[in-house]
């Protein structure tokens, strides 16, 4: 169910002429050995901002853990984690950063 929200929100974002990448790998780089681990971005837009979507009950935190996990290994400061399993969007979606400074 969720690659169909994947593939909604990819063309909204993209019609809004956003660089968007959808189901982008993120490789593992130990000791500067690129690993191939099967880390897929649900969607990374304009190379900043990723967004990892969900469809289930509650979101719980491996749910968080996993977005956070992705931010830090693609350097990336921001992220959304979205639970389209809500009757309010807006109780689904969750901001995640990564060591954001104020």
């Amino acid at each position: 169910m969720s690659t169909y929200f994947r593939t909604r929100q990819f063309y909204k974002i993209s019609q809004r002429g956003l660089f968007v990448e959808k189901e982008k790998a993120l490789p593992l780089v130990f000791e500067e050995v690129k690993l191939d681990c099967g880390y897929r971005i649900d969607i990374l837009v304009e190379s900043k901002l990723l967004v990892e979507i969900k469809s289930v009950e509650s979101l719980t935190v491996n749910h968080l853990a996993q977005t956070l996990t992705y931010l830090k290994l693609g350097n990336f400061k921001l992220g959304l984690l979205i639970n389209f399993n809500e009757s309010l969007l807006k109780n689904g979606i969750r901001r995640v950063a990564n060591n954001l400074t104020t």
